[in-house]
């Protein structure tokens, strides 16, 4: 049967057009909007627009004009609410407004199944084991604005998420990532909430949208006098109408209760109301009072019907009402809901379910409803919804309101929907934790239970970006916890350990697992490798490994002799990051290799236990300029995380991976990675870990910006500001990217002090592995204010630090340091000779940015030098590697320095027909690369090779890699003539 013929919605369905009643005074609001619409998909509009206002002023009657002129105009309006009684319902706002995407769209091919959680909401979560396949909650948040892409594509697309101030964790989450990261195309968010109950997360991440342009903010006032009273209260003595307007402050929702009172005989006198004069339920108390007057009228079943919708919410079915209502007949429950609708107290929305007028009018009901009588309630929709087979997580709204006193079998419930929605919506995980908890009895019988589950509650907190909050829970359960529970305090210490190093409190990390190390008896094997490499993490933030470089061997020595590969790999692979931190180069590979050697042979399950060894294996290869593997096991770890939803360890994998792409001169992709790395330690909520993330955004910003462009400074002045007082070696590391960038940004003065303030006159406060670069940065800054005797002893202590190394890059900033001092003194050829040789030495590791810039500054020296014919071969080489990797300050600065003899018109030849790529792999063929070498080199696949070399070879009309060479080598002597 037709749900909406059962009810009687056909006679009374114009009741219910929002739009149908005339909008009153908001005129400039709505052409605003309608704007912007007309505009979508374009530059400089925003993706997402902010509706403000008080409780009552006209926000969903104006998000209910746009979605009616949007659907006028072509476009998808989806449509949205966020509930007061349904806060830790993950994702709940953005269900609901996708509940109107048609189904069969849903489940085509062109929605990534990862979406569901959101798509579905939590009845699309079947059994105990689902969500498991997808833990990656940015993974997730990724495929959801690809299927709004996917949305707008077709006709433009407007979503419009309503009482957002009410919206659960994992939305505001969400919403947070679409502001940071726009959606693609004709695709615009409309959310309105309330300025004074709005969330700080929520304020925040729409003030930043303002910030960035992202967000238009659109704050509504009260409605003019004149227009309010000209339209709705034009039948009334000028007397009364302008009481009645004075009284409602121009509230809309206001105005219109006190004019129906008023119509329905009572004073214009009668009734003051005052915007800030709440209720506990957060309803204005003259307005409660006249919402309540509604209710007065109604029969007892009556109103046993209207707290069953009040209590029920999103699960107001008919068919729920029906089992919740008591024990009326079917008849008497259509009379009920019909006599309800006609007197505008409820609405059958599109889905079937029926609803309270407004969200005031539920809290008012709802808050008045008896609380044994919504406990039956909840109690009737939590088995009912058991019984049609829901999983725990849709339950568990109702079955925590159910409650009231211990219940072992609600609490099972709530612990399976925790740990359905862990990886996902970890804040709601942590509220049905605590919920049970709170309840748990202090028995000896639930002690192991207790603390199981307050252990998991940490693990919530923490994905959820409250490391406070958790390493103070994870106190508290290491303190209770006595000789039985030792194995349960090992492994609440690891995780506070990591808690407190993210906190920036890494010489706690390090006293903590010390002294656990040190309890007698020891720990167990197992536990004993993650603690001491817990430990050698720590030392590694305080810049202080050699300290813990015997208890990384005693870890690695213990895990070979119980067989315990994953931890074997986990010692080897951090001792190898290190040694590689303090330039001990060759002890670096040596573990390295091993590292890898063992890591490579296992399977990614294996693997999954100790993700990390996959961090400090690819920071540990990337900074011995093995960058292929270093991106490999990136790469690697990054999807194992992925799918085991270790949050904390994909920002570094993602920095990594934005560290290496850098180097290699591919700076979209670079900067791509570490925006997303920038986006997940902000959600993690680690300073420290943001300070990290963001220092590798300000280089690559530097680089991939136009000349002039202040992004990557402001970038590194977040970075140290996130730092703070940090003793973290991320704050250090902050402050030597606000050096570099200062310099390059013409402050030689500020940017000298920020790296002497990081490492001290002689920078032994930084790690060996960073000195060289920034003794180059240093010897820039010396020659910019004149103090030449001290760039030169910064110089000479370059080379040293670098061939104490003996590794390329290194060796390439010493040359350069070397190169500006020559270049000062007037010796232009010898400035141009170290310059290239400095290109040079990024060669063998495909440094290509860094050899780019050498081989720029060595351009300006050759010319100066005479050296015309090589000052254009190199500018040609440079200015090619800065185009193909997106690195936009090296091409304009390849613009400045443009050798004179390179624009002398030459006759073009078969080579001018190739692309940059091209051009590129021709060059290394011609240098006797095979195939495969050259995908390695370029981050290719071989394939990719193959097809270019078919492209190069129709193109130039040479029929094998031998006449190509030859080819090459010519053009290479024509240009050199």
């Amino acid at each position: 049967m037709n749900t909406r013929t059962w009810w009687g919605m056909d006679a009374l369905e114009p009741a219910w057009d929002e739009t149908a009643t005339m909008l009153v005074g908001r005129a400039d609001e709505l052409k605003r909007l309608i704007s912007v619409i007309g505009i979508l998909g374009q530059d400089g509009v925003p993706a997402v627009v902010d509706i403000a206002g008080d409780a009552g002023m006209g926000k969903s009657r104006l998000l209910s004009e746009l979605c009616a002129r949007a659907q006028q105009d072509g476009l998808t309006v989806l449509r949205g609410r966020a509930t007061e009684y349904e806060q830790h319902t993950p994702f709940q706002t953005f269900t609901d407004a996708f509940a109107d995407v048609d189904r069969a769209f849903l489940d085509s091919d062109a929605v990534p199944e990862v979406a569901a959680t959101v798509l579905r909401g939590a009845d699309g979560v079947q059994g105990s084991d689902s969500g498991l396949g997808n833990r990656d909650r940015f993974g997730l948040y990724r495929a959801v604005a690809e299927v709004l892409t996917r949305l707008g594509e077709r006709s433009g697309l407007v979503m419009a998420l309503d009482d957002l101030h009410w919206a659960d964790p994992a939305s505001l989450e969400l919403l947070d990532h679409v502001i940071r990261h726009p959606v693609g195309g004709r695709v615009l968010l409309v959310v309105a909430r309330r300025e004074r109950q709005t969330p700080h997360t929520l304020a925040a991440a729409l003030t930043r949208g303002v910030d960035s342009g992202a967000v238009l903010r659109m704050a509504l006032r009260p409605l003019p006098e004149q227009a309010s009273i000209a339209a709705l209260a034009s039948d009334l003595p000028p007397v009364d109408a302008k009481q009645i307007y004075e009284s409602s402050e121009g509230n809309p929702l206001y105005l219109q209760c006190l004019l129906h009172a008023y119509r329905h005989g009572a004073s214009s006198r009668g009734t003051t109301l005052r915007a800030h004069d709440d209720t506990a339920s957060a309803v204005p108390s003259g307005l409660g009072s006249l919402l309540l007057d509604e209710l007065t009228a109604l029969t007892a079943t009556q109103r046993r019907t209207a707290e069953a919708v009040a209590v029920l919410g999103d699960h107001a079915t008919p068919a729920m009402l029906s089992l919740t209502t008591g024990h009326i007949t079917p008849e008497e429950l259509d009379d009920c809901v019909g006599a309800l609708a006609r007197r505008d107290l409820l609405r059958m929305g599109s889905d079937g379910r029926w609803t309270l007028r407004h969200p005031l009018l539920r809290a008012l009901v709802y808050e008045n409803t008896a609380a044994s009588r919504r406990a039956e309630i909840h109690r009737g929709a939590a088995d009912e919804l058991a019984r049609t087979g829901a999983s725990a997580a849709e339950r568990a709204h109702h079955v925590e309101r159910s409650l009231v006193g211990w219940d072992p079998i609600s609490a099972a419930v709530l612990s399976e929907a925790a740990a359905q929605c862990a990886h996902t919506a970890p804040a709601t995980a942590a509220h049905l934790l605590d919920v049970v908890l709170r309840l748990m009895p202090d028995t000896p019988a639930c002690a192991q239970q207790c603390g199981e589950l307050t252990l998991a509650r940490a693990r919530a907190l923490a994905v959820g970006g409250s490391l406070r909050e958790s390493r103070d829970l994870l106190h508290t359960l290491m303190s209770r916890s006595g000789q039985d529970g030792a194995s349960l305090r090992r492994d609440a210490i690891a995780l506070c350990a990591m808690m407190e190093r993210h906190l920036g409190h890494s010489p706690e990390a390090t006293a903590l697992l010390q002294r656990e190390l040190a309890r007698s008896p020891g720990p167990e094997p197992r536990q004993a490798v993650s603690l001491g490499l817990a430990l050698g993490m720590a030392a590694l933030n305080t810049v202080s490994y050699p300290d813990v470089r015997d208890e990384i061997e005693r870890t690695l020595a213990v895990a070979r002799s119980h067989g315990d590969l994953m931890g074997e790999v986990g010692a080897l692979a951090l001792g190898s990051l290190g040694e590689a931190y303090e330039g001990e180069t060759a002890a670096a590979r040596r573990l390295a290799d091993a590292a890898a050697g063992l890591a490579d042979g296992l399977t990614d399950p294996n693997l999954t236990e100790l993700c990390e060894s996959l961090v400090w294996l690819a920071w540990a290869e990337a900074l011995l300029e093995r960058y292929a593997d270093a991106e490999r096991h990136a790469d690697r770890g990054l999807d194992i995380a992925r799918r085991s939803g270790q949050v904390h360890v994909l920002p570094h994998l993602l920095s990594s991976k934005a560290f290496v792409h850098l180097n290699t001169c591919r700076l979209p992709s670079a900067l791509e990675s570490a925006e997303e790395a920038e986006s997940i330690a902000r959600a993690i909520g680690s300073s420290d870990l943001l300070a990290f993330t963001l220092c590798f955004k300000a280089l690559i910003l530097l680089l991939r910006c136009p000349l002039g462009d202040t992004r990557a400074l402001t970038t590194a002045e977040e970075a140290v500001a996130a730092a703070g007082g940090s003793r973290h070696w991320w704050a250090s590391l902050a402050t030597c990217v606000l050096g570099h960038t200062a310099h390059v940004s013409g402050d030689p003065h500020r940017a000298q002090d920020a790296i002497l303030k990081a490492g001290g006159p002689e920078l032994l406060g930084l790690q060996p592995s960073v000195r060289p670069g920034q003794l180059e940065t240093l010897v820039g800054t010396a020659i910019a204010v004149g103090d030449i005797d001290q760039a030169a002893r910064w110089a000479a202590q370059a080379v040293e630090e670098a061939d104490r190394m003996g590794l390329h890059g290194q060796r390439g900033a010493a040359l350069r340091a070397q190169a500006a001092l020559a270049q000062h003194h007037g010796d232009s050829r010898a400035a141009a000779h170290l310059f290239e040789r400095a290109a040079q030495a990024y060669a063998p590791s495909g440094a290509t940015v860094w050899e780019a810039y050498s081989l720029l500054l060595a351009t300006v020296q050759a010319q100066a030098a005479g050296d015309d014919q090589r000052a254009v071969a190199m500018w040609e080489r440079a200015r090619r590697l800065a185009d193909g990797g997106g690195a936009r300050l090296l091409s304009d600065l390849a613009a400045i320095v443009r050798p004179q003899a390179e624009v002398t018109v030459r006759a073009p030849t078969e080579l001018d027909q190739l692309t940059t790529r091209e051009r590129e792999i021709a060059e290394l063929v011609a240098e006797g690369l095979s195939n495969q070498a050259i995908a390695t080199k370029l981050y290719l696949s071989r394939r990719t090779v193959e097809t270019h070399l078919s492209a190069i070879y129709r193109k130039t009309s040479v029929p094998s890699r031998s006449a190509l060479a030859g080819l090459m080598t010519r053009a290479a002597l024509d240009r050199r003539a």
